[in-house]
């Protein structure tokens, strides 16, 4: 980059048009949304990312021969902004839904020949989609089955809008609704700790009937599941790349900004090494600590309520073997530290073996053990979880460790959580862990794109482009 002061020069013929420039801080999945929204409503766009590569935490890296993602993402068929992303980058074909909701489920505590149940749903309306896999799933007791019916059915009636949720813990609710330790576990966290980042008793009501309204009880094809077959890289960094590149957006990665001020002109200077870029909006796509420290000062009532969001983590265990040892492409697990297991061979490149990614949420216990004591912990847990694994050779272990994978869902949490608009004029905020009404998803992340840049585009007054806002808008 040059050094010194740059007001980006217009493009085109039209005058308007050269005083309308927003930069953009942070390439991850909301970066990226508001940059193309933007971009797609005739706003001139810069991309500022301070790491090699845009996609945020859902990314890529090469290991030898191998192309491994830093974690399994999937996303369900309810997440109509990420389904927007993957069309706008042209990358839908490469991570495909599910024809039908359908999840195996072992449960290592179970008589080997009985382990497998499944949950999965039929072409019915709601609530009957899910009635006869809960009536034939085989991990909870025939009273638990009635009694989770019952529970749905409670929690479809919670009103989303009612504050009063967020401040309380689902799973006292759940204990409320009369739900045994064993649903809570074979159900209930099964599918909260994959999209929640927590255990029922440490998620705000609020956000866990948001995940289960909207994901089950919606429509009956909210849940079905999609992942990437292509490693994520392909898709968060070269499409989304070629696409900004396409939209006229600069991309400037290595980039990383120092501050953000108020100009004597009425608009911005973002600060890089050596270099001040003006602007006349500006979107903080980045982590709330970060969003904090370079929020300039008055421009959030309490800024110190973004350092009250807390983090979890998320652990990632890959094990290359010798062989297959997994015929279905993913399975979840009960009974045992495992919790979901997926199959990467293929995206990863892999020509002989199997490589499988374990991905395990709520990882405080684990995230900061040595790779020897994870592997002493979790390879024999894979050989009672698959048999073939007790003649295959492993080939390779490794870790990813993301120690601040989402924030903490925990009650309380939304009234820490901002909106796009700050009290700055031209200044907006995105990221999943902004107030989305979503868990910090990759659904979250682009949603809070969305709002970013239709709050700048109002102040810009540039028209909102009608195939992004097709979607359902962000809260």
């Amino acid at each position: 980059m040059n050094h010194g002061t740059r007001t980006e020069g217009p493009r085109g013929n039209d005058p308007a048009a050269a005083r309308r420039h927003a930069v953009v801080v942070g390439g991850g999945l909301a970066g990226v949304t508001a940059a193309l929204a933007l971009a797609d409503a005739g706003v001139r766009v810069t991309l500022l990312e301070g790491r090699p590569r845009l996609g945020g935490l859902a990314f890529s890296f090469r290991r030898g021969d191998l192309t491994v993602d830093n974690g399994q993402h999937v996303y369900l068929r309810c997440c109509t902004a990420y389904r927007w992303f993957l069309d706008r980058i042209g990358g839908a074909a490469l991570a495909p839904l599910q024809d039908r909701l359908d999840v195996p489920v072992v449960d290592l505590d179970r008589p080997e020949g009985r382990r497998l149940g499944r949950l999965r749903r039929d072409a019915l309306p709601v609530p009957l989609h899910l009635g006869r896999g809960l009536a034939t799933y085989p991990h909870l007791s025939l009273a638990d089955r009635a009694r989770t019916a019952r529970a749905a059915l409670a929690l479809k009636g919670l009103d989303l809008a009612d504050p009063s949720l967020d401040d309380q813990d689902f799973g006292s609710w759940l204990t409320a609704h009369g739900q045994s330790a064993r649903a809570v576990e074979a159900l209930w966290d099964l599918v909260g700790v994959a999209t929640l980042n927590a255990v029922a008793g440490d998620t705000s009501l609020a956000l866990a009937a948001m995940v289960f309204k909207t994901g089950l009880l919606s429509d009956p094809s909210a849940a079905d599941i999609g992942w990437a077959r292509v490693p994520l890289g392909d898709l968060h960094d070269r499409l989304a790349r070629e696409a900004l590149d396409a939209g006229g957006v600069r991309t400037e990665v290595r980039t990383r900004v120092t501050s953000v001020s108020v100009n004597g002109d009425g608009g911005w200077n973002v600060q890089v090494p050596g270099e001040t870029i003006t602007a006349d909006a500006v979107v903080l796509a980045v982590p709330q600590r970060e969003a904090h420290d370079l929020l300039p000062a008055g421009a959030l009532d309490a800024p110190g309520r973004l350092l009250g969001i807390g983090t979890a983590p998320i652990l990632n265990i890959h094990v290359v073997y010798d062989r297959t040892v997994l015929a279905r492409p993913f399975f979840a697990a009960l009974g045992t530290p495992v919790q979901w297991v997926f199959d990467r061979t293929d995206a990863s490149g892999l020509q002989r073996g199997q490589y499988l990614a374990l991905s395990q949420s709520v990882a405080q216990n684990d995230i900061d053990e040595p790779v020897a004591v994870l592997r002493e912990r979790y390879l024999p847990e894979l050989r009672r979880l698959l048999p073939r694994t007790r003649d295959a050779r492993v080939e390779d272990f490794f870790v990813t460790r993301e120690r601040t994978a989402t924030f903490a869902p925990a009650p309380g949490v939304g009234r820490l959580r901002p909106g796009a608009r700050t009290k700055a004029p031209g200044l907006y905020l995105a990221g999943a862990w902004t107030a989305t009404g979503w868990p910090a998803t990759m659904e979250s992340a682009v949603r809070s794109g969305v709002g970013a840049a239709d709050a700048a585009l109002g102040a810009l007054g540039r028209p909102r482009p009608r195939r992004l806002f097709a979607l359902e808008e962000a809260a």
